[in-house]
């Protein structure tokens, strides 16, 4: 079996592909402000004026408004611009925890991925791919060829998630690189400083990126699924744990709801799209449901 059949299988491809990404996706607006973006001296529709500055050509200022307000203004233009997309994977140690199911979360974000990179790239939007621990390890630049896809999950198949994170610091690195307007999908499991995280997220923001965070926790992590006394691990720095777990879950599930309900208010509020998951969930299901709901909100 290949890495892509691996990650995606043709029943996955066929039922994404009915979704009909273009129409659902960015026709129903979720994307239109970013395939809307200023280019100039392109031969595509007229948007509007701004005032001449020093530098700008000559030959984009618009003569019939200098004869009628003896003013020099530059026609804008708008164009409509392929998306480019980039996948941000969370490499930390964590991410390669599974305890009952058969994909681990990272296993879990590679077949979002998967998908989500065979979308774009089927109409034709370039996407790359940047992977990160306690800073940016790897980065693919975007493409379009049909080839890219191979390239990425084959890249992503060879690597394993066994680094500390720091997940708002990898974040601060992505937007300083990212030159123009993107849409960042972001595939993690959020163990850090939810504060520091949503600092990174409005840098992004601001920075005029369209953010999609994906939150991958484990179904143990979601469903708390342990009875009597049990010694739990920290993945990241091996701390050990014995508790009651019947007297603990009670509590667990309550501080649980309340920090993926912390991201979901702060990711609204912020202007990300927030998408709370975990490896029990068929992720074809989890994202077809999502697209879907993500249009009827456009």
């Amino acid at each position: 079996m290949s890495t892509a059949e691996k990650y995606l299988k043709p029943e996955v491809i066929n039922q994404i592909k009915r979704l009909d990404l273009r129409a659902q996706f960015i026709v129903k607006g979720f994307l239109h402000g970013l395939h809307a973006s200023p280019f100039h001296g392109f031969s595509v529709e007229f948007s509007e004026h701004r005032k001449y500055t020093p530098g700008d050509d000559p030959k984009d200022i618009d003569w019939l408004v200098y004869a009628k307000t003896d003013k020099y203004y530059i026609k804008k233009f708008e164009a409509e611009t392929n998306i480019t997309g980039y996948l941000v994977m969370d490499m930390s140690r964590s991410m390669g925890y599974t305890y009952r199911q058969e994909l681990t979360k990272f296993d879990y974000a590679i077949c979002l991925a998967a998908a989500l990179c065979y979308l774009m790239i089927h109409q034709q939007d370039p996407v790359g791919l940047i992977t990160f621990d306690r800073k940016i390890r790897q980065c693919l630049r975007p493409k379009t060829r049909r080839g890219h896809l191979g390239d990425v999950l084959s890249l992503l198949a060879n690597l394993k998630p066994e680094g500390e994170t720091d997940i708002a610091h990898s974040l601060v690195q992505v937007a300083a690189m990212l030159r123009h307007a993107s849409l960042v999908m972001i595939f993690s499991d959020l163990l850090a400083d939810p504060d520091k995280v949503m600092e990174s997220l409005y840098r992004l923001r601001h920075g005029g990126h369209d953010v999609i965070l994906f939150h991958v926790l484990d179904e143990a992590e979601v469903k708390f699924p342990f009875a009597g006394m049990v010694e739990l691990e920290d993945p990241e720095d091996h701390r050990r744990l014995a508790l009651d777990a019947d007297a603990f879950r009670r509590d667990y599930l309550s501080e649980l709801d309340s920090f993926r309900e912390h991201y979901r208010r702060e990711c609204f509020q912020a202007g990300v799209d927030y998408i709370g998951l975990d490896t029990s969930m068929q992720f074809d299901r989890a994202l077809t449901e999502y697209l879907v709901n993500r249009a009827a909100r456009g």
